[in-house]
C-alpha cells in the first residue's frame, strides 16, 4: 500500500485568513497541503482534493465570495470538480462555492444581524458522502463557527429536493444564524463538492475543545488518497 501523502490544494485569496490553519490541520490528517494563489490558472500536479478556506476574500465586497468566485484559480477548481475532483469549502469557501454555482443556495446575513463566534453542535444528516464517511448517522459534532453571513437559504423547491436526495449533510442542533432548515453544510448532486459554515480545521485536537473536525478532514484525505492511487 502506498504511503504517499495526497496533495490537497488550498486556494488563497486576498483576505483569506484560515488558510494556514487549514494547511496545518490537513497535514496532521496525513495530507500534503499546497497553497494556490488566486491568480494561478492551474492546480498542482496530482492534486487529490481542493479546499477553499475561511476568511474575507476580497474584503467581502459586493457579496461574500462573489469576487472570489470569478478569480482565475476558480476556473481550475471548476474544471477539477467537473472531472469528479473533491472540493471542500469552509465558511467563506462555502460562500464562494455558492456564488460560483458549484453548490446550491446562497449565504445571507445572520438572522440576528450580528457576527456569531462560538462552538456549536452540528448533526450528521448523511454519513454516506465521501466527506462524512468517518461519521455515524445522527452523530453530533462540536465545531466552531465564526461568521456574519452564514444563514444558508434556497427556494422551497430546491430545499425539498436537496433533502430528498440527501444533499443536506449537516444541520445545526440549535439554529445559530437563521439558516433555512438549520442547514450547516450541503453537497452537490454528484457528491464531490461540499460546503459548510463551521470550521473543522479549528477542531482537530482535544486541546482546542474538540477533535470532531478531524473526522471530516480525515475523510477528505482518505478520498484524496484513493483518487491519486486510482489515477496512478
Amino acid at each position: 500500500m502506498s504511503t504517499r501523502r495526497p496533495t490537497v490544494a488550498i486556494v488563497v485569496f486576498p483576505g483569506s485568513n484560515d488558510d494556514r490553519d487549514a494547511a496545518w490541520a490537513l497535514g496532521a490528517m496525513g495530507a500534503e497541503p499546497v497553497f494556490v494563489w488566486h491568480d494561478e490558472t492551474e492546480l498542482p500536479y496530482e492534486t487529490g482534493a481542493v479546499l477553499l478556506p475561511g476568511g474575507f476574500s476580497y474584503g467581502d465586497y459586493l457579496r461574500c465570495g462573489s469576487m472570489a468566485s470569478v478569480a482565475p484559480a476558480m476556473d481550475a477548481v471548476r474544471r477539477f470538480a467537473e472531472g469528479g475532483g473533491l472540493v471542500l469549502g469552509v465558511c467563506n469557501g462555502f460562500q464562494i462555492l455558492c456564488e460560483a454555482r458549484l453548490l446550491p443556495g446562497v449565504l445571507r446575513p445572520n438572522r440576528q444581524l450580528e457576527f456569531v463566534c462560538d462552538d456549536v453542535a452540528v448533526r450528521v444528516e448523511n454519513p454516506a458522502t465521501v466527506f462524512t464517511s468517518r461519521c455515524r448517522d445522527g452523530q453530533e459534532l462540536v465545531l466552531p463557527v465564526k461568521h456574519g453571513e452564514g444563514a444558508w437559504f434556497a427556494d422551497e423547491g430546491t430545499f425539498v429536493g436537496l433533502a430528498a436526495r440527501g444533499q443536506i449533510v449537516l444541520r445545526y442542533a440549535q439554529n445559530v444564524n437563521g439558516s433555512l432548515g438549520a442547514v450547516a453544510g450541503v453537497v452537490n448532486e454528484r457528491g464531490n463538492v461540499m460546503g459548510l459554515m463551521p470550521h473543522p480545521e479549528h477542531a482537530v485536537d482535544p486541546l482546542l475543545g474538540s477533535a470532531d473536525g478531524g473526522l471530516l478532514l480525515a475523510a477528505l484525505v482518505d478520498a484524496a488518497s484513493e483518487r491519486v492511487l486510482a489515477a496512478a
